[in-house]
């Protein structure tokens, strides 16, 4: 299963990579162990988000920039609503990065 590594630059994905680099660096983590936990984050990430994540959300903003490149589109919308069932939330910026699932099948 191919995956996209874009994850690692999630809030725990930064931590998680973080606290490898301080184990590699102390020596107690071999590198070639780090890359393997990395690998195996960016698979757990993309099978939980396809087969636990249930809830939709409508996304509301002012496009300020967009790009398709490397079938990666980026959005950077600004005044954005997010809205599910329950709540709304409103920022002042965002960065949507989305990538077609159907290139992990290839």
């Amino acid at each position: 299963m191919a995956t996209f590594e874009l994850y690692r630059r999630s809030t725990i994905g930064m931590c998680l990579t973080e606290t490898l680099d301080e184990m590699v660096s102390s020596g107690t983590l071999s590198p070639e162990l780090a890359i393997q936990v990395l690998v195996q984050f960016d698979k757990s990430m993309t099978e939980a988000l396809e087969n636990q994540v249930k809830s939709k959300v409508t996304v509301k903003g002012h496009l300020h920039t967009y790009r398709f490149c490397d079938n990666v589109w980026t959005f950077i919308l600004t005044d954005a609503q997010f809205k599910n069932e329950e709540i709304t939330e409103q920022v002042s910026k965002v960065k949507i990065v989305a990538c077609d699932s159907k290139l992990l099948s290839q």
